[in-house]
């Protein structure tokens, strides 16, 4: 297998705006069924408070030890639950609620609360994992389904700790975390203020709303040249631009965005706008750029969509974010396990458009 591009056409994947078909469907979800449940590798990401701290993975987080690491399993089982809503008739979708129930219990999210709630670990996933468990629940929130709500309410006693925990972080955060990996402050505001408008939590909502602002309301002329670093799976620019698409209406977002990329009107996005290329699938680290192309499409659709339809940038977005999905999708079944524990769940992301719709 080389190491640099694996064939999208096993199995093929649609274009952006269309339906998954029913044998991508299983493909996706069959690949996330066996992840959840799978324990090692893992990388855990644990303060030890002591001794009696050290225990297996399935110990310390009974509902979330698959998937190598706390937040893909949560995002994993994200991706499940929108394959169930998106694709209710599927012959697959039992054994999926199946595989969900017997992790989304009310014991087991019950100690997965227990240990958040201990002092060394309030900074556990802060905050792109906070932000996935947040998309998780609202998920369930929007579902009109009677397992769904089961789940949903079995998530809830965590749901509110880390709202709570957001809500206490903000103030505290003098800079925003400008970096294309987890804790990039643009992203998980994005995805915890779309949870709180789904939930309707004001309090939540304005919190971030006037954050986002204070840190990013006045950015311009943002230096593109910078991106990507050579682990990155986050544009950092375009994370900060998909929040701020959420925190204005159009027209404020449109003059700020002139001002922020000002080359864009001349259709130079520097190196925003051409995908990249993994130089090996099987390096943890360097296929975060496969995971990059994925999240630089759903950004610059997201984006795309927020602008006047007349607007002359739209146009260059959407292809950029055709050509980062088609270079994306190559790397999801790579056979290594480096990506196949989370790339999926990007791409069923971006081809939902569940930011968007």
């Amino acid at each position: 297998m080389c190491l640099s591009q694996v064939s999208a056409s096993d199995p093929e994947f649609p274009k952006l705006g269309q339906r998954l078909e029913d044998a991508q469907v299983e493909s996706f979800a069959r690949l996330t069924i066996e992840n959840i449940h799978k324990q090692y590798p893992n990388k855990t990401g644990d303060v030890l408070a002591g001794p009696e701290a050290v225990k297996s993975p399935k110990e310390l987080h009974p509902a979330f030890y698959g998937c190598f690491d706390w937040h893909s399993s949560v995002h994993g089982h994200w991706m499940l639950v929108k394959l169930l809503k998106e694709y209710p008739e599927h012959p697959i979708a039992s054994e999926i609620r199946e595989n969900i129930a017997i992790n989304l219990t009310a014991d087991k999210m019950a100690a997965e609360l227990e240990y958040f709630s201990a002092d060394e670990h309030k900074q556990f996933e802060r905050t792109y994992g906070w932000a996935w468990y947040l998309k998780l629940v609202a998920e369930l929130d929007q579902w009109d389904d009677d397992q769904g709500q089961q789940w949903r309410e079995h998530l809830a006693p965590l749901e509110q700790l880390l709202v709570r925990r957001t809500i206490d972080y903000l103030p505290a955060l003098s800079w925003p975390i400008r970096t294309g990996v987890h804790a990039d402050t643009g992203f998980g505001l994005a995805w915890i203020l779309d949870y709180a408008r789904v939930v309707k939590n004001k309090e939540l909502e304005n919190a971030i709303v006037q954050r986002a602002k204070f840190f990013y309301l006045n950015d311009t002329n943002y230096p593109t040249r910078y991106e990507p670093s050579g682990q990155d799976f986050f544009s950092s620019c375009l994370n900060e631009a998909d929040l701020m698409r959420r925190v204005l209406d159009q027209d404020e977002f449109t003059k700020w965005f002139e001002h922020y990329l000002p080359t864009l009107t001349d259709g130079d996005g520097g190196n925003l706008l051409q995908p990249v290329t993994v130089s090996d699938v099987t390096d943890g680290y360097i296929v975060h750029l496969a995971g990059l192309n994925l999240s630089r499409a759903w950004c610059l659709e997201g984006i795309a969509a927020s602008l006047p339809a007349e607007d002359g940038r739209v146009a260059l977005l959407r292809r950029s974010a055709q050509a980062h999905a088609d270079k994306g999708f190559g790397y999801v079944f790579s056979g290594s396990y480096a990506g196949e524990h989370w790339l999926a769940t990007f791409a069923v992301y971006l081809l939902s458009r569940a930011g968007i719709e």
